[in-house]
């Protein structure tokens, strides 16, 4: 531009500087940028092939001032609200490739976003994973009876060609509304001799997405049952029952046979191993997911203890259960459960692994406008969040 913009007072333009006042240069931009005071006299105009983010902060603009903003790269470009801002609009903040528009200031930190076209959709089907927390595995009591191990979180999954805990198909995705804030609740593992705490997906226009936490793991005399969930704790004694797993969840505990060494907690693929003469039962499988585009398998379930050899932990992150020992803890964030206690000296069972909640849709849709305890993973084609702790997201 080649006008003395802004104007100073006494400043003389010529006809082709009037002219020029609509000439505003071009600021190009290859990363996420978070604009400043000088870009009122600039079109800034993101370039970048993967997703980013033009954030807008307080305090920086005045009453009146227009920042004209575009997206020319294959990557959807999203207009972020700082600390303390609000952005207005009836169209969308995230900018598919060549759409454009402009921000009014309408005070410090109220913008109205005028969008001239482009907007990335709301994505119209969000693939998830949902597992909730672990049980705890069970206490040895010293003398009787070794601890079983805890069961997996519920696993409930809707990427295509994968399944749900429990053997069950893959479900179906869910659409995302715009406007709409999704409450996303990670649920923790229990603690030695305690059931998981649940996890979900909420918000107003869904059916809550929710698991089951894993059962415990049983610490008792003879005939002890382990606790049902989303898959079931390990029984205990000399005649113990495995606890139940929930229907498309996850699966059962394994039992107990005539002698005291605690049983496996089930996986979220196979039922818990059952004890035999001083070995514990091995902790059931969990599940491999693909939905970060890399195969993790998470959701086994915590071995059981025994004096002499402890159970293995499930595939997918369960404690091994203790040999003259405190049981192992369940992975974090894979809803693993945690290892029995040894007998000898009543040690304590293992804690199951917290929950985790991921979503997943292509990156040709819009970048969440909203977001909070999550993180966001851009690639293979896909816009990844994961939750390793509870939070909100959502898309406008």
């Amino acid at each position: 531009m080649t006008t003395p913009y802004p104007f100073v007072p006494g400043a003389v333009l010529t006809a082709q500087q009037l002219n020029d006042i609509q000439n505003l240069p071009i600021s190009d931009k290859t990363a996420s940028y978070t604009l400043v005071v000088a870009d009122v006299y600039k079109r800034t105009i993101m370039n970048n092939a993967s997703a980013t983010t033009i954030t807008v902060n307080n305090s920086i603009f005045t009453v009146g001032d227009v920042i004209q903003v575009a997206n020319k790269g294959a990557g959807t470009c999203t207009i972020t609200a700082g600390a303390g801002v609000t952005i207005n609009t009836s169209g969308s903040l995230a900018l598919a490739q060549y759409g454009g528009g402009y921000l009014l200031a309408l005070s410090a930190s109220t913008f109205t976003f005028f969008n001239l076209g482009g907007g990335a959709s709301v994505p119209s089907a969000v693939s998830y994973l949902v597992i909730a927390g672990g049980g705890g595995g069970g206490t040895g009591i010293a003398g009787q009876a070794e601890g079983a191990g805890g069961g997996a979180g519920g696993y409930r999954c809707s990427v295509l060609g994968e399944t749900s805990g429990g053997g069950a198909s893959a479900e179906t995705p869910f659409a995302a509304s715009s406007g709409v804030t999704y409450t996303i609740t990670i649920g923790g593992g229990g603690a030695a001799g305690t059931q998981g705490v649940a996890s979900s997906i909420a918000g107003s226009n869904i059916t809550t997405i929710s698991t089951v936490g894993g059962g415990y793991g049983a610490a008792s005399q003879a005939g002890a049952t382990g606790g049902a969930g989303g898959s079931g704790g390990g029984g205990g004694g000399t005649s113990g029952t495995g606890g139940a797993g929930t229907v498309n969840q996850g699966r059962a505990g394994g039992n107990t046979t005539t002698s005291s060494q605690g049983a496996g907690g089930g996986g979220a693929s196979t039922v818990g191993g059952n004890n035999v003469v001083f070995t514990g039962g091995a902790g059931g499988a969990g599940v491999a997911s693909s939905i970060t585009t890399s195969s993790v398998t998470r959701a086994g379930g915590g071995g059981g203890a025994s004096g002499t050899t402890g159970g293995a932990g499930g595939a997918g992150g369960g404690g091994a259960g203790g040999t003259a020992a405190v049981g192992a803890t369940g992975s974090v964030n894979t809803g693993s459960g945690g290892g029995g206690g040894a007998s000898g000296s009543s040690f304590a069972g293992g804690a199951g692994g917290k929950g985790v909640v991921i979503l997943r849709y292509p990156d040709t849709f819009a970048t969440a406008t909203t977001l909070t305890g999550g993180s966001l993973t851009s690639t293979g084609g896909f816009k990844i969040y994961t939750f390793n702790d509870s939070g909100t997201i959502g898309w406008s």
